[in-house]
């Protein structure tokens, strides 16, 4: 209790700030105090804690080993500290909130239209903005405090960005049923021999399919790169091209009538489809309510996600 007496708890929200933002600016931006305030307090804290906390790498600043070893537990307490304070605080019903979600059209087909039907319902107040955006841009809109969540696959995220599993995704080919086999199967052969559509920001851009096509010493030839999942389908009919995407993607109908879909001929593995968020906005009523929501909507089967910080 005597170390206690010697910090203000303010100290620790602005300890809390400067560690999430690691820039001194951003992080009075967030507490609506002045450069010169946080500054101030900055130095307080490196005299408390024996340690700069903080230290110019380049053009940026940077956590010391000392500020990492703080920021997981800090976030508890506060955590806990927030939820005893504001129990029963946060009304979805009564609630005027604003939240900026970035995600694919395959997310968005997958979780928008249960989403919206139940912020219309239990929480007309809170807006949502969708934007879309390549895998990295996410996670360097998420630290920078652009957007509030992303929806995606994030295998490697830094350690400020939490990530929550909605559902476990895998890969199915699709292509014109006319341009297969009867039975629809293709050999690894002829499925490498075949063009291919790839769905990504950029055509430059790392995908699961071609890392395990390439731990394999293998490669295949992309006829067409576009961004749209949902014209992905559209443009194979009457074509020879083949499309390997995670298995929501495609329209029930569509591959029921001119396409069809079938395994791909060599081993991909199961992915976690994910919602990202920076550890900033954890201990915030309204955002954990729609974290929540977001996991309810995203649930087509029972599957049970598990929170987790990630670190490369």
């Amino acid at each position: 209790m005597d170390d206690l007496r010697r910090i203000d708890l303010n100290l620790l929200l602005t300890l809390h700030a400067l560690l999430a933002e690691q820039h001194v600016t951003r992080a009075a931006r967030r507490l609506h105090k002045s450069q010169p305030a946080i500054s101030h307090a900055l130095a307080q804290l490196r005299e408390i804690f024996k340690d700069p906390l903080l230290t110019r790498r380049g053009a940026a600043m940077a956590l010391t080993p000392r500020a990492q070893d703080l920021q997981r537990p800090l976030e508890a307490a506060l955590n806990q500290l927030t939820s005893l304070l504001r129990e029963g605080a946060f009304d979805p019903h009564q609630a005027i909130r604003h939240f900026r979600v970035a995600m694919s059209d395959y997310a968005a087909h997958l979780v928008l239209p249960t989403l919206v039907k139940r912020l219309r319902d239990q929480a007309p107040g809170i807006d949502i903005a969708v934007c879309q955006a390549s895998r990295e841009a996410m996670l360097a809109q998420l630290g920078d405090g652009e957007i509030d969540m992303a929806l995606g696959v994030f295998p490697d995220t830094p350690s400020n960005i939490w990530v929550e599993t909605l559902f476990q995704e895998h890969f199915i080919s699709v292509a014109d049923k006319r341009s297969l086999p009867l039975r629809g199967k293709l050999s690894l052969a002829q499925w490498l021999a075949r063009p291919h559509v790839l769905v990504a920001t950029r055509p430059d851009a790392d995908n699961e399919i071609d890392s395990a096509l390439a731990a394999q010493g293998l490669h295949r030839h992309i006829a067409l790169v576009l961004p749209h999942w949902s014209a992905s389908t559209k443009v194979l009919t009457d074509t020879d091209l083949i499309l390997t995407v995670a298995s929501r993607t495609l329209d029930p109908v569509l591959h029921g009538q001119e396409l069809m879909q079938f395994t791909p001929p060599f081993k991909l593995p199961r992915f976690p489809f994910q919602q990202a968020w920076h550890i900033r906005r954890d201990s915030d009523p309204a955002h954990h309510w729609f974290r929540s929501t977001v996991m309810d909507c995203s649930r087509t089967s029972p599957q049970s996600g598990e929170k987790q910080a990630v670190s490369r």
